[in-house]
């Protein structure tokens, strides 16, 4: 399970002390002002304390799925129908179908619509993935988990109970619940004409994949499901690694084709190509798909998918290489400030500056 392994004496009863404040917070009914202090608190950067507190109590004990089963009831009732409306893409006898679950993540149906069987990724939420399942007429065989994390994990179990024959695939680093296969970085999954591949990009946590849907079966273009590793024009915290270690994961799917689709875990386009417009504000790029980003959600319609070739000419995360950012940012962090900083160093730089921007 997720929470194997327990942290020490100290930590514990720091946690126990910590979690009984959270919790009266949280349910509160007038605790909107007191959840966005905890918000800012828990994703401050991962060195300090507080967060390493709130991190590994989510993760490694049984009170990270209670929160998680919080937020489910939460985000049932507020968006009974989805917090955003999507549409699928049909190919040559493949369907991508995005399902919208909790109050922005994103899972995913895999069809082969020949066959009639269904991948499903990240079904954090098993009613909605279910229900998809029912109206789509397919067979589930196959769960790919992305990351051990409740909002993409929290439907593993309920959902490979109901379909007996159904795999649990993930990274066996990473302590996906009911994992059932573990995959290696290039692993390839079958399922009827789908051929999928794992794709390590350790993180956001240590044994984070993305799965890569090849699109030369039904001659259409790749499909990235990147959980938290990349968004539209943003990328995940480094909770479990480095921004060496994150800059290593970027540049693994960087070496795809530019009409590869990107299918995210969150729908955080709006807020994200915001912030890029604060470090390029002269990105024409960005700017008209900042326009389109919101149209679509005054409609709350879905972003998705986006295509790494677009992500490439917006989306700063994947623009460390380019000057126009270093100039942006400022002297360099050596002594003299004539350095320049590193690609990792300008990961960092920008993670910390989407923080600033974040809070305000």
């Amino acid at each position: 399970m997720a929470w194997q392994g327990w942290p020490s004496s100290w930590l514990w009863v720091a946690s126990c002390g910590l979690l009984l404040l959270v919790l009266v917070l949280l349910v509160s009914p007038n605790s909107c002002r007191a959840r966005r202090t905890l918000r800012s608190l828990f994703m401050a950067r991962s060195q300090r304390l507080l967060f390493r507190i709130g991190y590994s109590l989510y993760t490694r004990t049984w009170l990270g799925y209670l929160f998680y089963r919080q937020q489910l009831r939460r985000a049932r009732n507020r968006y009974p129908k989805g917090h955003s409306r999507t549409q699928p893409r049909l190919f040559n006898g493949v369907k991508v179908l995005p399902i919208p679950v909790l109050s922005d993540n994103y899972s995913y149906l895999i069809i082969d619509t020949q066959a009639r069987l269904a991948v499903a990724v990240d079904p954090s939420d098993p009613q909605a993935v279910q229900a998809s399942i029912e109206k789509e007429g397919v067979n589930l065989v196959a769960i790919l988990c992305t990351h051990k994390h409740w909002d993409h994990s929290g439907g593993n179990r309920d959902l490979s109970r109901r379909h007996q024959d159904c795999r649990v695939y993930g990274s066996p680093q990473d302590g996906i619940p009911y994992l059932t296969h573990p995959l290696c970085h290039q692993d390839v999954v079958s399922v009827g004409r789908l051929q999928i591949q794992a794709l390590a990009t350790p993180g956001h946590t240590q044994g984070h994949l993305v799965y890569l849907l090849d699109g030369e079966p039904y001659k259409g273009p790749s499909c990235l499901f990147s959980g938290d590793l990349l968004f539209l024009s943003g990328c995940g915290r480094t909770f479990e690694g480095t921004a060496e270690t994150m800059l290593s994961s970027l540049d693994t799917v960087l070496g795809l084709g530019d009409d590869t689709l990107l299918w995210p875990g969150h729908e955080y386009a709006e807020e994200n190509l915001g912030f890029a417009g604060v470090v390029e504000p002269e990105n024409l790029a960005r700017e008209r798909k900042m326009q389109w980003v919101q149209r679509q959600r005054m409609e709350r319609r879905s972003t998705c998918p986006s295509t790494l070739g677009e992500e490439r000419s917006y989306n700063p995360f994947l623009r460390t290489h380019c000057l126009v950012l270093q100039e942006a940012l400022g002297p360099g962090p050596g002594p003299t400030g004539d350095d320049g900083y590193s690609r990792a160093q300008l990961l960092e730089k920008l993670r910390q500056l989407k923080d600033l921007h974040k809070s305000k």
